[in-house]
């Protein structure tokens, strides 16, 4: 007894160790996620609050400003900036005063409280069961979230107030208690924004049809309201302007992401536009509303508003982009029955809310109807076919886990320092990779950009100053060989001509494929090679930023020839912006001849044959070529991309450990078949 009672004690205390050590690290991570709540709630005040004051919170100027709407005498629409209800804007003509003398603190202040307490009802809505650290960390992510999103941003900015009535819909589905007053609270939501009426079929059709009475009495009531204070008023905006479409901005305008804008776009009006229009609604409508109330009663509540404010967007004669919040409270669905996939949905919403579509998808004419609706998309598919997991689903909390190689033996006790991002065998999400590899590339290219100040030009001295310190130095090591080899190749045509189309073509066209084809045919090593090559670049953007770089051709005086773009004037302010896609003072180091080596490593690494090796060992030495033969980069940039190729390789290494070994399928060996007396396993 006194051994067990002793070893008792020692395991309990052992147990209330672990317990109070893992309680500390969640206390400190939950500490850290406010603080990043905090730091981005103060970034987006002081954005706002340091912009000049003609230029920020313009649409609340506009109703409050000296000719402001609600100060004239005739209709709130007669300037067309007014876009709301009539009962909005009688709701807000008390306030004016009271906004005239607090523009920009009182109504910034307001707004961002608003944010606030609507992540907190977000956090509080999620589905049950949820852990202890899942409900502590929720508040803080979903805030952080929500000062990250472009509804945000813009209504803080612009000085919005379209936050309210979708706070008022999540406290009347989760806060409030009694159906009347939570019908009250949507009955509200849906005076100031029409379209809220969506949410009361999913109200009755989920047993809460006294939230549906009072939810239409409230409408109706503060509609008539405002209809007898404001009858002319009431008119334009029922009648002439049916629910407020043509106010504001033309419905045909990028940031309205509706439907019917969608179909504008596409070239289509008239009959045919609104024929299309209303088939197409009513077919989101229902299907999305039926899929709401499918997962309403699944128990994912919080899912089923999300996806009834989806269809609500695209359904709406107008959807502006200060309106798009419900496309953010559809990440909390669940997707996928793989773990790698489990992250897809949810990254591709915070980046299709967070960043400006130019960056999701490239600057193609072909691929302009989806990059100027992708929000619009984004919310269609929320609402319409995204598979989202019910709660019954084996899947939902015990996702198919990912297969892990076996470790591999390392002299440095040390390494790998991140196993967990390494060492996999399953294919990762192809949807995903796409996504990040994007957004990664628009993120080079804006990083590349602002490097010189935001603008091609604008760093040219500093950067012919630092061309003329890399000349220097090859001078001495006696590499120089730049002005040689390009007037050499200028001479032969056909080998000018090589160069030319070897530097325009191979640069994004050989990775591409390498990835694909390691995707495809060995994702273990896929994850690596990718992971080496996203590091390298991160490195290579360092070295943009710190120290820009004027290539050869771009150095007046050094008499370099542009065989790629041809004859150029230097007197020009802006000479050497070329095409306004990236900045051409980022020559050091060169990725052009460092994405080249990097697929000439993994070709000879990963490649079964010999040749295979050698070609792609060739393709670096005829990059190399073509960016000096051409005049792009001086010899020092290629060995500073080779540089970071390296540390991108070295980092891999020591975050990921080795490169994994090929996945060895078990062999059954016959009992008559003798085995091998080194033990090993016939193959």
């Amino acid at each position: 007894m006194a051994n067990v009672e002793h070893g008792g004690t020692a395991g309990n205390a052992f147990g209330a160790g672990a317990a109070e050590s893992a309680r500390a690290r969640l206390r400190a991570i939950r500490i850290g996620l406010w603080m990043i709540a905090a730091v981005l709630a103060i970034r987006q005040v002081t954005v706002v609050l340091s912009t000049p004051k003609g230029e920020r919170l313009t649409d609340l100027e506009t109703w409050v400003g000296p000719n402001g709407v609600l100060h004239v005498k005739g209709s709130l629409y007669d300037s067309t900036q007014f876009t709301g209800t009539p009962f909005g804007g009688f709701v807000l003509k008390p306030l004016t005063r009271a906004a005239e003398q607090a523009l920009g603190w009182g109504w910034t202040f307001g707004s961002l409280s608003l944010v606030v307490v609507l992540g907190l009802v977000v956090a509080r809505a999620l589905p049950q069961p949820v852990s202890r650290r899942t409900a502590l960390l929720a508040a803080p992510v979903a805030i952080s979230l929500l000062m990250l999103s472009l509804p945000v941003r813009n209504a803080l900015y612009l000085g919005q107030t379209s936050i309210i009535p979708v706070l008022l819909v999540l406290l009347g589905c989760f806060a409030v208690r009694g159906e009347r007053a939570s019908g009250l609270l949507i009955g509200v939501a849906a005076a100031l924004q029409p379209t809220m009426l969506l949410f009361a079929p999913l109200l009755w059709f989920t047993g809460r049809r006294r939230a549906v009475e009072s939810t239409a009495i409230t409408f109706t009531g503060l509609g008539a309201l405002a209809w007898a204070v404001m009858p002319h008023d009431s008119t334009t905006y029922w009648v002439h302007h049916l629910a407020g479409v043509g106010l504001g901005g033309d419905a045909d305008d990028l940031s309205n992401q509706s439907l019917h804008g969608a179909l504008l776009r596409l070239g289509l009006n008239g009959p045919l536009e609104i024929t299309l229009f209303l088939l197409l609604g009513a077919a989101v409508a229902a299907l999305g509303l039926r899929r709401a109330i499918r997962y309403a009663r699944d128990g994912q509540l919080l899912l089923a508003v999300a996806i009834t404010g989806c269809v609500a967007v695209v359904v709406s004669p107008t959807s502006w982009q200060h309106q798009l919040l419900w496309v953010l409270l559809a990440l909390v669905g669940r997707v996928g029955k793989k773990t790698s996939d489990r992250p897809m949905w949810p990254v591709a919403v915070i980046l299709v809310m967070t960043l400006p579509a130019k960056m999701m998808l490239p600057n193609m004419a072909a691929l302009f109807p989806l990059r100027d609706n992708v929000v619009l998309l984004a919310a269609l598919a929320a609402a319409t076919i995204v598979p989202f997991l019910s709660r019954t689903s084996e899947y939902y909390r015990a996702p198919i886990p990912t297969d892990y190689a076996q470790p591999v033996p390392t002299r440095g006790k040390r390494l790998p320092l991140l196993p967990f991002l390494g060492r996999v065998f399953t294919r990762p999400n192809l949807l995903l990779e796409l996504l990040l590899i994007r957004v990664g590339y628009s993120a080079y290219q804006q990083v590349r950009l602002a490097a010189t100040g935001g603008t091609n030009a604008g760093g040219r001295t500093t950067a012919e100053h630092h061309g003329g310190q890399i000349l220097s130095i090859e001078r001495f090591l006696h590499i120089d060989i730049e002005h040689w080899v390009n007037h050499t190749v200028f001479k032969v045509e056909w080998l000018r001509d090589f160069f030319d189309f070897y530097y325009e073509s191979f640069h994004f066209v050989v990775p591409l494929t390498v990835l694909a084809v390691l995707y495809a045919r060995r994702p273990g090593d896929y994850r690596w090679a990718r992971s080496a090559l996203g590091f390298a670049t991160l490195i290579a953007l360092l070295g943009f930023w710190l120290f820009p770089l004027a290539p050869p051709r771009l150095m007046p005086g050094l008499g370099m020839i542009d065989t790629v773009h041809g004859v150029q004037d230097f007197s020009k302010p802006d000479y050497g912006t070329l095409t306004a896609l990236t900045n051409q003072y980022a020559a050091m180091p060169s990725l052009h001849f460092g994405w080249s080596l990097w697929c000439g490593v993994v070709i000879a690494v990963l490649a079964p044959k010999w040749w295979m090796k050698a070609l792609g060992l060739l393709h670096p030495l005829f990059t190399v070529s073509a960016i000096v033969a051409t005049g792009n980069h001086w010899v020092l940039d290629a060995v500073g991309g080779a540089a970071v190729v390296g540390a991108g390789f070295g980092l891999t290494h020591l975050l990921q450990g080795p490169r994994p070994r090929p996945l060895m399928k078990p062999v059954e060996v016959s009992m008559k078949d003798p085995v091998p007396a080194t033990g090993r396993t016939p193959s």
